[in-house]
């Protein structure tokens, strides 16, 4: 059977750990915020109701492209592309090429911001691995101008970062719904661990510092993992409407 993603591909490890997973939704989350086609969530009412549900179902869509046979996959993507349209046509409007990418460039960093913090470093043949995926999961939803190669895309994002950002109202609302949602302390958490992932662009835009207060926890959380223990510090960390749909994220 053919794959989206080859078995031995390391996108699958990065994609198959509930850990790495939460750090790409945690940066996605606070550039997400960012973005200034953020209007488009809004716009369907979800994003601000239920702002990690919103934002997890993305990476739940994305984590299934990686898993799922190549029929499968293209149903997922052709899938997505649908409820966008059907949005679209609510609005009256188009979702610029330049949002769709802003995402697909979000998977593709945090993809490696997280492997890298939490496991080691990709070589660059492995960063092309992560870049091609996405870029074939872009160019199934007819984005337009992706660059066709990883090192030909690093510029591309840098750009994107300087010209798609900006903090606005819709970023302090959301950053308001992630504490509702979270309560202070797991909030707090999620603050602490974008400042690990996020680039200097979207710190500088939202005022983080360098310093996280995680940057000591991570050696010890990556020896908990060792000894079995990374359930308990998830199990206090988590809200508990995710804990189930996270802990499956999960690939023995």
């Amino acid at each position: 059977m053919q794959y989206f993603v080859e078995k031995n591909s390391v996108v699958r490890q990065i994609w198959g750990k509930s850990d790495t997973i939460l750090f790409i939704f945690a940066g996605a989350a606070a550039e997400f915020a960012l973005n200034k086609a953020v209007d488009w969530l809004y716009f369907t009412g979800r994003l601000p109701s239920d702002p990690l549900g919103r934002l997890f179902s993305t990476v739940q869509y994305a984590r299934r492209i990686v898993f799922a046979p190549l029929e499968g996959a293209h149903g997922a993507i052709d899938t997505m592309r649908q409820i966008h349209e059907v949005v679209e046509k609510k609005r009256g409007a188009q979702i610029p090429d330049w949002a769709y990418r802003d995402v697909l460039f979000m998977l593709i960093y945090y993809s490696i911001a997280a492997y890298e913090l939490l496991e080691r470093k990709l070589n660059e043949a492995e960063k092309a691995e992560v870049y091609d995926v996405f870029y074939r999961v872009g160019k199934r939803m007819g984005v337009k101008e992706l660059p066709p190669t990883y090192e030909e895309w690093l510029p591309v994002r840098a750009a994107h970062l300087a010209a798609d950002l900006e903090q606005s109202p819709f970023s302090i609302d959301l950053f308001q719904q992630y504490k509702k949602h979270l309560g202070a302390i797991r909030f707090r958490v999620l603050i602490e661990g974008q400042k690990l992932v996020v680039p200097d662009r979207v710190k500088e835009l939202l005022h983080f510092s360098d310093f996280s207060l995680l940057t000591p926890v991570v050696p010890l959380y990556k020896v908990s993992r060792l000894m079995k223990m990374d359930w308990l510090l998830k199990s206090i960390l988590l809200p508990g409407d995710y804990k189930a749909q996270i802990n499956a994220l999960d690939v023995e």
